[in-house]
């Protein structure tokens, strides 16, 4: 089933607004702005490398978790894509022929929802499994992230929300279901070549 739907009757007037103001801030916020929606992804890699570094150190079963973060990650990108496809949304910047800080994606690749929104909230949710603390700082950066796709116009505020919730939700069921079974799957892992991942010697 193919909903194409048109974003711009849910909430096309805030998305207006919010690229009507990034077009008059400051350069200097508006480049920062650009290079994090661009760039930032690589923020929640860090932090899973990160936590799964910190992980060894505890115990197997806390570095099967660590190790889990990216497969929920994936998860959660594949259900987000599966939901474009689906619901066809055209771009913003299509729809109401704005001028906005990123360049306008070609026909075809869908707006709803964010992908980017998705694989940060999922990171940000997954960490929280492996440290509150990286978890936390995944958390802010999703939603800095969340807010910079609709500052640069790719996408409009429900796109982002919906993708945070996808995420979010993919990444709570992939991690809750993984971690019952971290355990048996730690002592079996640590009798195998991959003992290094797991743990320090």
């Amino acid at each position: 089933m193919i909903l194409a739907l048109d974003g711009s009757s849910v909430d096309g007037s805030a998305y207006t607004d919010v690229v009507n103001l990034a077009r008059h801030a400051p350069a200097w916020l508006d480049d920062t702005v650009s290079a994090w929606s661009t760039y930032g992804l690589a923020l929640f890699a860090v932090l899973m490398a990160v936590g799964w570094w910190r992980a060894r150190r505890v115990d197997a079963t806390a570095s099967v978790t660590a190790l889990a973060v990216p497969f929920a990650v994936v998860v959660a990108y594949g259900m987000d894509a599966v939901l474009k496809l689906l619901v066809r949304e055209e771009r913003p910047c299509q729809s109401l022929r704005v001028t906005t800080l990123e360049a306008c994606p070609a026909p075809g690749d869908w707006s709803f929802p964010s992908n980017h929104a998705a694989i940060a909230a999922a990171a940000a949710v997954a960490l929280l499994f492996v440290s509150r603390r990286l978890g936390a700082v995944a958390a802010a950066a999703a939603g800095a992230m969340a807010v910079s796709r609709i500052w640069v116009g790719a996408h409009y505020p429900h796109d982002v929300l919906a993708g945070v919730v996808v995420g979010a939700l993919a990444a709570l069921l992939v991690m809750s279901v993984l971690r019952r079974r971290a355990e048996a799957a730690a002592l079996r892992l640590t009798a195998t070549r991959l003992r290094p991942l797991l743990v320090v010697s």
